[in-house]
C-alpha cells in the first residue's frame, strides 16, 4: 500500500490534509536472541514499511483506521490509555500512554495506517507501527524526543500492551537504519555502529515460510525466561555477571550440569551469537564477501523513519 493510497483514505476519512511518515520494517543479518541479553545485533531497515497519515483533530479522542484490515477504533484521552481487545489498536494505544507518561499532552489525533511489511513474518511490523506514530505525534506536537527516546517507548508500548518482552533491536533499526549499511548496536550500552553493506556486490534472500511470527504467543518470552534463569544460576558463582553478555563459554561449561540441557543450550547459543556478529562485522570491513547473484529485498536508499 502507497503513501498515496494511506493519503487519499485519509482525505476520505477526515477531509484534511494529513503529516506524512514512512517507518520501515527490518531483517537482522545476524545476533538473535541476544537483545534482551545485553548483547549485540546487526539489523538493517529495508524497503518494505508502514505508511501513516496522522492529523490533530480539535477533540479529545483519537481515531484510528488500519487501512489493510479495513477496520477502525476509536479511544479518549480523557482518561488512562489501556490496552482492550483490539489487538492491532494497541500498539498505537501503547505509544500514546508512553508519551502521556513523559509528560506529553496528546490531544484528538485522527490515524490512517497501512503497509507492505508482511504482517508475522518476523519483519518487526509492529515495531514499525509503534515509531511510526512516535515519531508522527512527536513531530505534530513539538515533542523534544530523539529517536533513541522514540524507540525506547516503542519498546515499552511492546511490553506493556501487547504483552511481549523484547528487546530494543526492532524498534532500534526502524528508526535508526542507513542506506548502503547494516548498524551494530550495542544493546548494553546503546553505542551503535554502522558498517558498509554493498547491496551491488552481494544479497540477502529472504524466506517468508508461512509460518506466522507473534511473539505474544510465542516461545519468545519463555526463552527469554530462561536466558534469565540461566543468568541468575551463574551469578551465584560470579557475582558480577548481570547478563549473558558478561558470561563466557568457560564458565558455561563449567556448570553445565546444574544447567540442565535446555538452560545449557539457550545460553550457550546467546554467548556464542554475540562472538558471531563481532566476527562479521570484521568480515564485512575486510569486504571479504563474494557476489552470490541472487534477488532478494535489500536496504534501500531512505531507510529510517522519515516525514513524506
Amino acid at each position: 500500500m502507497s503513501s498515496q493510497s494511506i493519503t487519499t483514505a485519509f482525505q476520505n476519512h477526515f477531509g484534511y490534509a494529513p503529516l506524512l511518515v514512512r517507518a520501515p520494517g527490518r531483517v537482522n543479518l545476524i545476533g538473535e536472541h541476544t537483545d534482551y541479553n545485553g548483547g549485540f545485533v546487526l539489523p538493517a531497515a529495508v524497503d518494505k514499511e508502514i505508511h501513516f497519515a496522522v492529523g490533530l483533530n480539535g477533540s479529545d479522542t483519537a481515531r484510528l483506521v488500519a487501512q489493510d484490515l479495513n477496520e477502525t477504533h476509536d479511544f479518549s484521552l480523557t482518561e488512562e490509555v489501556k490496552p482492550g481487545k483490539t489487538q492491532w489498536a494497541n500498539y498505537l494505544k501503547g505509544v500514546v500512554a508512553q508519551m502521556q507518561r513523559k509528560g506529553l499532552a496528546v490531544p484528538g489525533f485522527d490515524c490512517v495506517f497501512g503497509g507492505n511489511i508482511p504482517l508475522g513474518a518476523g519483519m518487526s511490523s509492529s515495531a514499525a507501527i509503534e515509531c511510526g506514530l512516535a515519531f508522527a505525534l512527536n513531530k505534530l506536537l513539538g515533542g523534544k524526543f530523539d529517536r533513541l527516546e522514540l524507540a525506547h517507548m516503542g519498546q515499552a508500548a511492546e511490553h506493556e500492551f501487547a504483552g511481549v518482552k523484547s528487546g530494543l533491536m526492532d524498534q532500534f533499526a526502524s528508526l535508526f537504519g542507513r542506506a548502503g549499511h547494516v548498524v551494530r548496536l550495542d544493546c548494553r550500552s546503546l553505542d551503535y555502529e554502522y558498517f558498509p553493506f554493498d547491496t551491488t556486490t552481494y544479497r540477502l534472500i529472504l524466506c517468508n515460510s508461512g509460518v506466522k511470527h507473534a511473539l505474544a504467543s510465542s516461545e519468545y518470552n519463555t526463552r527469554r525466561q530462561e536466558c534469565e534463569q540461566g543468568v541468575a544460576l551463574i551469578k551465584q558463582y560470579y557475582p558480577t555477571v548481570h547478563s549473558l553478555r558478561d558470561i563466557t563459554l568457560t564458565q558455561l561449561k563449567e556448570h553445565q550440569t546444574e544447567l540442565g540441557d535446555v538452560l545449557y543450550r539457550r545460553c550457550s547459543y546467546v554467548v556464542e551469537e554475540n562472538l558471531r556478529v563481532e566476527a562479521a562485522c570484521l568480515h564485512l570491513l575486510g569486504a571479504i564477501f563474494r557476489p552470490s547473484g541472487r534477488k532478494c529485498m535489500v536496504p534501500t536508499p531512505d531507510c529510517a523513519i522519515s516525514t513524506r
